[in-house]
């Protein structure tokens, strides 16, 4: 008996590594569509990218609870989440900081670096970040000059905070969503010229390719006369689109979110999206989590830009819904315990012929994790206190 309890400590740290280890691999599953293949087996073709949000890192303002456990924790999530399911790229939707609309130019950059410890084997991946509400601050205090001294901290953001690129094949353009909500700004006007020229350079594009085609084909077949022309590009024919803030939804949208508890879907409107759970954030940022880029603005999106997919982010909980016109937007949750009790993320990979799949992730709750803690804690004390207690 004694032997047993002399070996109970040793047993009890191996017990508690291995559920280290095991609570932090995410849980994953493929979000089916109806009338959509589901072909999850990658091939040399495919670009699979993970997408995180709402990570409200505090710098050198974060106590020792977020240092000591929820850092270092999100910083194992990365790690295993690297490990296991291999991305291409690493795309972070907004809300880097939790305040970072309030920091000075040295606080911000122990935020950057608290982010570059975080995320640890991304580093060596294309990484793109978005900005956020809580990174640049509300329409009343934001100005172009912070928005560019923000934007030069983070790779392919231009001096409005907008970037296009290209990786693997597959375009991306991600919009400084917060200045769209800034009515006759000179940031919005910057915001809006930038989603002109990319609507330029798609139909340049479009209609080379499409004259290219035309002329192969009148060269070698005989069929008629006739050639098939668009005037106008396909919905869905345009580039991948990043923002912070969804797109406004109509109730002729279909939209459904997932409820983390029992992972069963349920539609939801605009409306629903004020329901959050029990969980609100400590010190709430400049925007209510209902907030959506305004009607006129995401309508001049569809038509400019004709998004292939939008992923966008804010309302820390996971959306996937059907615009009017059929494209497809996936909200992505918040990858904090600051913002809901299991964080998850979302992974998209892109392959042949525009497909898109998406797989939704959930870490573990901070819940479980703390009375997996204190249960190990009684134990430990259980066992210190019965040898002396049982001395006759």
């Amino acid at each position: 008996m004694v032997v047993w309890r002399s070996a109970l400590p040793l047993i009890i740290a191996v017990a508690l590594m291995t559920f280290e280890h095991w609570v932090t691999i995410p849980s994953c599953e493929v979000v089916s569509r109806d009338n959509v293949e589901d072909d999850s087996t990658k091939d040399s073709g495919e670009l699979k990218v993970m997408m995180v949000a709402n990570l409200l890192l505090l710098g050198s303002e974060a106590g020792y609870t977020n240092i000591y456990f929820r850092d270092s924790f999100t910083a194992k999530f990365f790690r295993k989440s690297f490990h296991s399911l291999k991305p291409d790229m690493l795309i972070v939707l907004g809300d880097v900081s939790a305040r970072g609309s309030d920091l000075t130019h040295d606080k911000w950059l122990s935020v950057i670096q608290q982010l570059q410890r975080m995320l640890g084997p991304f580093l060596g991946l294309p990484l793109h970040i978005v900005l956020g509400d809580r990174d640049i601050g509300e329409c009343s205090k934001i100005n172009a000059k912070f928005v560019n001294r923000i934007a030069s901290n983070f790779p392919g953001l231009d001096s409005a905070g907008c970037g296009s690129f290209e990786v693997s094949n597959i375009s991306f353009v991600s919009l400084n969503a917060v200045a769209l909500l800034c009515g006759d700004n000179d940031l919005r006007f910057g915001v809006e010229k930038i989603i002109e020229k990319e609507s330029v350079d798609l139909q340049t594009h479009t209609n080379a390719a499409t004259e290219i085609a035309n002329e192969t084909t009148n060269s070698e077949t005989n069929f008629s006369n006739f050639v098939w022309r668009e005037n106008t590009m396909l919905s869905g024919s345009g580039p991948v689109l990043l923002l912070h803030f969804p797109l406004h939804s109509t109730l002729n949208s279909n939209c459904a979110a997932v409820n983390a508890l029992n992972q069963s879907p349920s539609p939801c409107h605009h409306k629903s999206l004020k329901t959050f759970g029990n969980r609100r954030l400590a010190g709430a940022g400049p925007y209510d989590l209902l907030h959506t880029v305004p009607p006129n603005e995401t309508e001049y999106i569809f038509q400019a830009l004709k998004p292939r997919i939008i992923f966008s982010a804010h309302t820390h909980e996971f959306y996937d819904r059907t615009h009017r016109d059929g494209t497809r937007e996936v909200t992505v949750p918040a990858m904090t315990w600051d913002g809901r009790d299991d964080p998850g993320f979302v992974v998209a990979t892109f392959g042949q012929k525009r497909a898109v799949t998406v797989i939704r992730c959930f870490l573990a709750r901070e819940s479980h994790i703390v009375m997996a803690y204190v249960s190990v804690l009684v134990l430990l004390l259980s066992v210190a206190i019965l040898p002396s207690g049982s001395t006759r």
